[in-house]
């Protein structure tokens, strides 16, 4: 027997599968990678070292307005370790500079005070300037051109006012931009609902080169390379993460060419050989991903790329924040096929939202049976989605089994957002 464990909220599970059923176990080389140095020391050598770039403390010599993007409470920024490392910087050459933190919320809801000290730490909080940005608050936006794909591009008026606009945030494989980081911190982080939904269409959705690993044609992350020069994005501070969200190594620098050292980086440790099987059990990473029903989409990916036609998903998601998103919720309500035959003869100019969470849920469902397991959700608001429901891995694996029948093989990919499998 094969004890698994698998993260859960800010805790894991564990289950044993028996040898003759486990095909494989796909972790990516990330979360057993030893780093070099300490945290802080990791972020301080990628600040004194930055690629392509001047270091920070040159750029922000007479610079008065400095906003600094930071990712929101659905990702696992180590924001406590480098916000501070970041304004000491600043502060080198301009001690004077006004500092605003702008929380790039993208199109989820705001983030919350606990979430805000959760993040910051509470000194952090009561010293520096800290602003949520909202998607739908037009007056706090400004126009900034058209993207690539014809979508209108509305920023947030901060960004575009300040002498000097950075972006901390961490890289990790996304299921269509290819990566996390860098330019994704303007588009979606910081700009309008109208953005948003233009640049996350069906057609782009579905654009066989929208996918994790991919960045090369990729035609989300051609708008967003768009968006971030327009926003006149001068430099960025990402992480990479291990298991543990501890930082592995740091990339500062140019937006564009730090981004892509990073990119190379994490792409190396996250490509796994996938096992194809009749059952795939995954999860969202734990805390703070898998707080709600749509940020699986992630995972949920990454298993259907290893899971047979026909075969089971099961995902262990605590959800303690429900579904994550009214609209998915509605979406899904109606049943995956309505859902998809809508948004696949919807114009890329009238994307409805959160459709492209939908498009790709839909298109999950269409194809696998998905069990969530939690202890932490009402089980019939999963439901009503089209997922089935199970309270232990074991009662998910019981149920999946009568399913596909008696010869089953199983994958293991304990944290699906992770990898890149292929």
């Amino acid at each position: 027997m094969a004890l698994i464990t698998i993260p859960y909220g800010k805790t894991y599970i564990e289950t044993q599968i028996s040898d003759d059923h486990l095909q494989g176990v796909l972790i990516p080389k990330s979360h057993h990678y030893k780093a070099e140095a300490g945290e802080q020391d990791l972020v301080r050598m990628a600040l004194e070292n930055p690629v392509a770039s001047p270091r920070l403390c040159e750029l922000a010599k007479g610079r008065r307005k400095v906003v600094i993007i930071t990712s929101d409470h659905t990702r696992p920024v180590p924001t406590k370790i480098t916000a501070p490392l970041l304004i000491e910087e600043i502060r080198r050459s301009s001690p004077a500079a006004e500092v605003t933190f702008l929380v790039a919320t993208g199109f989820h809801r705001e983030t919350t005070k606990e979430e805000l000290l959760d993040k910051f730490g509470g000194q952090m909080v009561r010293d520096e300037k800290i602003v949520v940005h909202n998607c739908w608050a037009k007056e706090t936006m400004t126009k900034a051109g058209r993207l690539p794909s014809g979508g209108e591009l509305v920023i947030n008026k901060l960004a575009m006012e300040a002498d000097l606009l950075i972006a901390e945030g961490f890289i990790e494989p996304h299921l269509f931009a290819g990566f996390s980081g860098g330019r994704k911190s303007i588009l979606p982080g910081i700009v309008s609902d109208v953005t948003v939904l233009a640049n996350h269409c069906a057609e782009f959705i579905a654009h066989k080169k929208a996918k994790a690993g991919m960045l090369t044609g990729n035609p989300m992350h051609e708008d967003m390379m768009y968006a971030a020069k327009q926003a006149k994005l001068a430099f960025i501070l990402n992480v990479a993460l291990d298991a543990d969200k501890k930082i592995i190594r740091a990339f500062a620098g140019d937006s564009e060419q730090a981004h892509l050292a990073g990119c190379k980086f994490v792409e190396e440790l996250a490509r796994v050989e996938g096992k194809m099987a009749d059952i795939v059990i995954t999860s969202n990473g734990g805390y703070p991903l898998d707080q709600n029903v749509y940020q699986h989409v992630k995972a949920l990916s990454a298993a259907a790329a290893t899971c047979r036609a026909g075969g089971v998903i099961i995902a262990c998601a605590a959800c303690n924040d429900g579904h994550g998103s009214q609209d998915l919720y509605e979406w899904l309500r109606g049943g995956a096929r309505q859902a998809m035959d809508i948004i696949m003869q919807t114009d890329k100019n009238a994307t409805i939202p959160d459709q492209w969470a939908t498009q790709i849920m839909a298109r999950i469902l269409l194809e696998y049976t998905v069990i969530f397991v939690t202890d932490q959700c009402d089980h019939q608001i999963i439901r009503d989605m089209g997922f089935e429901t199970a309270f232990t891995v074991e009662e998910a694996l019981a149920a999946a089994q009568l399913k596909v029948g008696p010869h089953y093989q199983i994958t293991v990919i304990p944290d699906g957002v992770a990898v890149i499998v292929q």
